[in-house]
């Protein structure tokens, strides 16, 4: 599946990421099938350690919190988080939270304007950051250093993501994975994954479906941290943050 990723420099990038978890995988479990991934993700043991480490991140970020918060309200009033249904796993519905990056009326900008909403859906449901009439000022600086992600904590604690898994997509979205959208949807999508440390926005359908799928089939401890590691420095040096 690798090979059908478009983009050589993004292919490269999954291929070093996936090469040493493969040689691990295959080292460790050679006849222990009964340990699948996909019980220990949902143990109640990770579920811990999940809701421990959101937490810790939570309360290490309250200083941004107060900031961004009175940020936002003293420049477009409340709400302080922007809330958005999004698919979770099997296809349930959840509400993401985010620092509030748009106008109030963001939504209606988008639907009123025909010309503006073909050229969302051409753009891979997101619109050039210099052509967006729905971006406050704030919201700019917000989405470059990724600080509109931090209240996705929350849905991890909830219970509706995991900290690194697929990108949590619309409704909209899902017809650009076909026949494959039933394996998508089979994992909580996270805040952060394969996707995002391979070029995030920079990088479009179809390879953005491909980073989704591939992470589902790689997925391993070793994998999530390695992503939560490079995730660090991707935002650091705010590749595709827009």
């Amino acid at each position: 599946m690798v090979q059908n990723i478009s983009d050589p420099v993004v292919r490269t990038r999954v291929q070093i990421l996936l090469e040493d978890t493969r040689l691990r995988k295959r080292r460790r479990y050679p006849n222990k099938s009964r340990f699948t991934r996909s019980s220990v993700y949902e143990s109640k043991a990770f579920r811990g350690a999940e809701i421990a480490f959101s937490v810790f991140f939570l309360l290490l970020t309250s200083p941004i919190w107060i900031i961004v918060s009175l940020a936002i309200f003293l420049s477009d009033g409340q709400p302080v988080l922007f809330r958005q249904k999004r698919l979770g796993k099997s296809g349930k519905v959840f509400k993401i939270f985010k620092f509030r990056t748009m106008r109030k009326d963001a939504e209606q900008i988008l639907k009123q304007d025909i010309l503006l909403y073909e050229q969302y859906i051409v753009n891979d449901f997101k619109l050039p950051v210099d052509k967006d009439p729905r971006l406050l000022r704030i919201g700019k600086f917000l989405r470059r250093w990724s600080l509109d992600e931090i209240p996705q904590f929350i849905n991890v604690i909830i219970g509706d993501m995991h900290v690194v898994g697929p990108r949590p997509i619309v409704q909209d979205e899902l017809e650009r994975y076909g026949n494959d959208a039933d394996t998508f949807l089979s994992v909580k999508p996270g805040i952060t994954g394969m996707w995002q440390v391979a070029g995030r926005s920079d990088v479009p359908y179809p390879d953005r479906k491909y980073l989704d799928l591939l992470y589902i089939q790689h997925k391993s401890f070793k994998l999530d941290l390695t992503i939560l590691l490079k995730t660090i420095w991707k935002v650091i040096k705010r590749d595709g943050a827009y």
